[in-house]
């Protein structure tokens, strides 16, 4: 269940045109899977979109909880565990968004970018979710970059999970501002033209963008 909604968060709108019925705190749906034979109820949290998610075995009136058993297996548990899943799926599908970044600079850079290029971002690897990157229409050169990074990653004496920008820049200006404090070498990218920002207020929002720019415009020339 965890993997169907990470990275993710909920549009409260759409949960309820899905079906959901705000309860409180919560907003709650209920299905019935198997034929008729379970009752699934899924809760989202109205505070911080978490999702908890309880089966009701009909003829017993217990919850089952099998299907959440890794090593539980059986035609019988892994049509439940399907029919489960396929639901939490529809609603993932359905009713929420990519929420991969979560800092307020990470935000404000997205509208920055969607406002001026019309850009949006882009998620190309299933098995790295949290990285995303910005292409140029005319010639889908990539000029940015975002991924969740440990600062350590970046040489720093933390473990702090923060949101990062990898951009490009002109060779000749990377060694003037390079500081391994605020600028860095670009993480997985050539550390010749391309460095790296924390996006945790270190920077200001104003001089990131003016950095942006220029990376668009490098981006280019190739």
């Amino acid at each position: 269940m965890n993997k169907i909604f990470a990275y993710k968060s909920p549009n409260y709108n759409k949960l309820v045109s899905f079906g959901f019925i705000k309860d409180g705190e919560w907003y709650s749906y209920v299905t019935e899977i198997y034929n008729g034979q379970f009752e699934m109820r899924v809760h989202i949290s109205a505070a911080h979109g978490e999702v908890k998610t309880e089966l009701i075995d009909l003829a017993t009136g217990e919850p089952y909880t099998l299907h959440l058993v890794a090593e539980a297996s059986g035609t019988f548990v892994g049509a439940v565990r399907a029919e489960y899943e396929r639901v939490l799926q529809e609603i993932s599908d359905k009713c929420f968004k990519k929420d991969v970044f979560k800092s307020d600079i990470a935000h404000k850079v997205i509208e920055y970018v969607r406002g001026k290029y019309g850009d949006e971002l882009e998620y190309l690897w299933q098995t790295f979710p949290s990285n995303a990157v910005w292409r140029r229409k005319d010639n889908k050169k990539w000029y940015g970059i975002l991924l969740l990074l440990s600062k350590r990653k970046l040489g720093l004496d933390s473990d702090e999970v923060v949101d990062v920008i990898d951009l490009r820049i002109d060779p000749e200006v990377l060694p003037e501002i390079m500081d391994g404090e605020r600028y860095f070498a670009g993480y997985h990218m050539n550390k010749k033209s391309w460095f790296t920002m924390c996006l945790d207020g270190s920077v200001p929002f104003e001089e990131i963008c003016t950095w942006l720019d220029k990376s668009y415009d490098l981006a280019k020339k190739g």
